[in-house]
């Protein structure tokens, strides 16, 4: 058994919509990019963090000594700190509910290959406490908010939980929870144990087909993620099939017909960015993609050594003021620099938050819909937020 199971928790979301593509994913090699190695080390750290809590004594100085190790690491950035702590403040809190300490595991490794062939993974923090098991999932990520609601990956690491810890503990609930704390993304999602396992009886046979490489083929929003995306079949055909709509009457589209062009068409423009991106690393590696070639794209200057330029401008009768501008931090940036819980003590009443400006998604979406806005009201959200 390797390193990664092939059907692995996070991937689920692409084998259960397309099972062959576990095993097509196979033939690509896998590379690790550096946000993911950045988040291995905020995993790193917020694992030490909640040993020391809670799980294993250690004193100051063997955790300072390893915290120091941690970031000798040169993607090492002070902010993980803060949001580790976001991380441990949320598990302490779940902790302080109950009068007798919770059964506590970290980093554990969880097997749910009843449910899914040799499947396995590891769950970042498993809690139990009363009646109820607590799946905890870390992400360090910030470029999409991800939800535990009905998730998957969170599903099957409660599953392999609750298949371990079953005989020892009477378990009538499951909390399911991403701390995203880059985010401002702490998401939960909670069932009842029994509906865990029909929904863990009802993927088995899509988890076979899976396995075995079989099934169908298909396109969709979980191809973000998956190693063949650009040159996937199916994709390029289901993209292509746009020339469909060609056969429509009459003259103008109906306001269904554009809904369903939408979709099609975002995709098309998720695919060709990826196209684009295959292309341009396959040109660069000597292969020819016929019709294209790499070039060089307009760099911007900037000064081989700002002082020196700045001295030579005063030298010849710039005056300092001139060559520099006072600009007050953004409110992000003072967020940042006196920390959440002070900014929220001390300038919550001098802050507004007017409504963005309308942007359209798919109705699976979870923020609420707009009602019908006058053209005075779409005015009024054009300057949008920060």
């Amino acid at each position: 058994m390797g390193e990664h199971a092939l059907l692995s928790a996070s991937a689920s979301h692409k084998w259960l919509h397309c099972p062959p593509s576990a095993r097509l994913e196979e033939t690509v090699a896998d590379t690790t990019s550096e946000y993911a190695k950045e988040g291995s080390l905020a995993h790193s750290i917020a694992e030490l963090k909640v040993k020391k809590a809670f799980v294993e004594p250690m004193g100051a100085r063997s955790f300072n000594s390893k915290l120091k190790k941690l970031q000798e690491n040169p993607l090492y950035q002070e902010e993980m700190l803060r949001h580790t702590d976001t991380y441990l403040d949320y598990i302490s809190s779940i902790l302080h509910q109950y009068n007798s300490p919770p059964y506590v595991a970290i980093e554990k490794r969880i097997d749910y290959g009843m449910y899914a062939p040799e499947g396995f993974g590891t769950a970042d923090c498993i809690i139990i406490g009363g009646n109820t098991l607590y799946v905890i999932d870390f992400k360090y990520g910030k470029g999409v908010p991800v939800s535990a609601w009905d998730n998957p990956q969170m599903k099957l690491y409660a599953l392999g939980a609750y298949a371990q810890s079953s005989l020892l503990f009477q378990i009538d609930n499951i909390v399911m929870v991403i701390v995203q704390p880059r985010l401002d993304n702490i998401s939960e999602f909670e069932l009842l144990t029994d509906k865990l396992l029909e929904w863990g009886e009802s993927i088995k046979p899509i988890a076979q087909m899976a396995f075995k490489g079989e099934g169908e083929f298909c396109s969709g929003d979980h191809c973000q993620f998956c190693r063949v995306k650009a040159t996937c079949r199916e994709r390029s055909e289901f993209n292509g099939s746009l020339d469909a709509f060609k056969l429509m009457k009459p003259p103008l589209i109906s306001n269904e017909e554009v809904g369903q062009i939408l979709a099609r068409a975002q995709n098309l423009a998720k695919w060709a960015k990826d196209l684009e991106e295959f292309a341009l690393k396959e040109v660069l590696s000597g292969n020819a993609i016929p019709g294209w070639k790499a070039v060089h794209g307009r760099g911007s200057r900037s000064f081989s050594d700002m002082d020196k330029a700045f001295e030579v401008l005063k030298a010849n009768g710039t005056e300092e003021a001139m060559l520099y501008n006072k600009v007050p931090l953004t409110l992000a940036k003072v967020e940042e620099l006196i920390g959440k819980p002070k900014f929220k003590e001390l300038l919550t009443e001098y802050v507004n938050t007017p409504p963005g400006k309308p942007t359209l998604v798919t109705e699976n979406d979870k923020r609420e819909a707009i009602k019908q806005l006058s053209a005075e009201d779409v005015f009024k959200t054009e300057g949008g937020n920060e």
